[in-house]
């Protein structure tokens, strides 16, 4: 097989990664603080002994999209969204994740968690507990949580390196950086929409899949080329 025909195979595995995470950000354009991702391709050039190199295409990174959803009024106590750059910390059974869904509930124990049932770090990494007949509950802008007359915590709000986030389910991402504490505006009442367009996301999707069926097309094309040329050189033709 030539080269230029490994090229584009790599490249036709490449777009149905591409043509999956399109796919994955329309199915998410409605979840509270889905973050987009984009794929950004990369010659690979792979050195062979006794023959010439071998050059494909691979996906070189991930990159997560971390432009600002609308903040939709819930008008619910413990709805939170972020205004600005940041996530909130939440313990997972397999370590600290961060997110951008700060639909927030609480538990049996009083304990701030997600819909999932992972609990809301405070800012100094403990848990936040809110008693049940703690009162009325309010969020400054700061974070700062506020149940009746009482300050009970503040939530831990965070950054990270964008290169460094790798995506767990729809709206959690893992990370081996270092999380910075960062300040961002906290709003109660509102939570964070997801910050894709599914106009634009369905032009990308068209967009990956013309450029899949040009590409199957060229593969066919030389593959009968080089067909031919074999018939050619064995004299069948």
């Amino acid at each position: 097989m030539s080269n230029v025909v490994y090229a584009a195979l790599s490249r036709q595995t490449n777009l149905e990664h591409e043509f999956a995470s399109v796919a994955n950000n329309i199915a998410n354009a409605s979840t509270t603080g889905f973050r987009g991702e984009r794929h950004i391709f990369s010659e690979y050039v792979r050195a062979i002994s006794g023959e010439p190199s071998l050059s494909q295409t691979r996906i070189g990174a991930r990159e997560i999209e971390l432009s600002q959803g609308e903040l939709a009024p819930t008008d619910g106590p413990l709805d939170v969204a972020i205004e600005g750059k940041g996530f909130f910390v939440v313990n997972t059974p397999i370590g600290e994740r961060l997110t951008r869904a700060g639909a927030f509930l609480r538990d049996a124990q009083g304990l701030l968690v997600t819909p999932e049932g992972y609990g809301v770090q405070d800012q100094g990494g403990g848990p936040l507990v809110i008693e049940a007949d703690a009162g009325a509950i309010s969020i400054s802008q700061d974070g700062v949580i506020i149940a009746g007359n009482a300050a009970v915590g503040r939530l831990r709000i965070v950054d990270a390196d964008v290169t460094t986030l790798e995506r767990e389910g729809a709206s959690l991402f893992r990370t081996d950086a270092d999380l910075q504490e960062t300040s961002s505006i906290v709003r109660q009442g509102f939570l964070e929409s997801s910050n894709i367009s599914p106009v634009i996301e369905i032009a990308r999707m068209i967009e990956v899949q013309r450029a899949f069926e040009i590409n199957a097309q060229f593969i066919s094309e030389e593959n009968d080329r080089i067909a031919r040329a074999i018939d050619v050189i064995s004299g069948r033709r």
